[in-house]
């Protein structure tokens, strides 16, 4: 009995040390991947074109705020560059961010709050680890709309977006 008790009370130990450990990893991650995406937002602020798109795999999608953009990382840099030339890209600052971890610690995702020229918009998205270097392959910028305005803003953008919607239903 006092055999099984022991190995009992080793296994609890072994147990609390692993969940430790994946609970320390996890937080060493989420540091990782909190200063990509960072320098993110730092490199556009410098119009830093290298450094801000080696951030990006080689076959990720950037979603912009406009329901047409949609890139993959080589057209996102054509739409980019012209910005980026100008010695400005964009400036935004994150205010609250929210990062979780696979269990298998290969893949990230991320939604934050940002603080834009456009006012609050949220920045999402899916990061996966390339050996020890994670590359974002996803990223999805959203412009936020208060409840309390969704009418109008609904109401103003209308005859643009049914347009755009009437086209899209016959490319279906």
């Amino acid at each position: 009995m006092k055999k099984h008790f022991l190995i009992f009370i080793f296994s609890l130990f072994v147990l609390s040390i692993n969940a430790q450990n994946k609970s320390s990893n996890d937080i060493v991650e989420k540091k990782s991947v909190s200063k990509i995406l960072d320098d993110l937002n730092i490199f556009a602020s410098k119009a830093d074109f290298k450094n801000y798109f080696g951030l990006f795999a080689e076959e990720s999608i950037y979603v912009g705020t406009d329901a047409t953009e949609i890139w993959d990382k080589k057209a996102f840099m054509h739409f980019a560059k012209p910005f980026f030339d100008k010695g400005k890209a964009w400036n935004f600052t994150s205010v609250k961010r929210n990062i979780y971890i696979s269990k298998d610690g290969k893949m990230a995702w991320f939604d934050e709050l940002l603080d834009t020229l456009m006012k609050i918009c949220r920045g999402s998205g899916v990061l996966e680890k390339v050996g020890k270097t994670w590359k974002i392959k996803q990223y999805v910028l959203s412009m936020t709309v208060q409840n309390e305005v969704t009418k109008e803003v609904v109401q103003s953008k209308s005859d643009i977006e049914t347009l755009y919607l009437e086209t899209l239903k016959k490319e279906k």
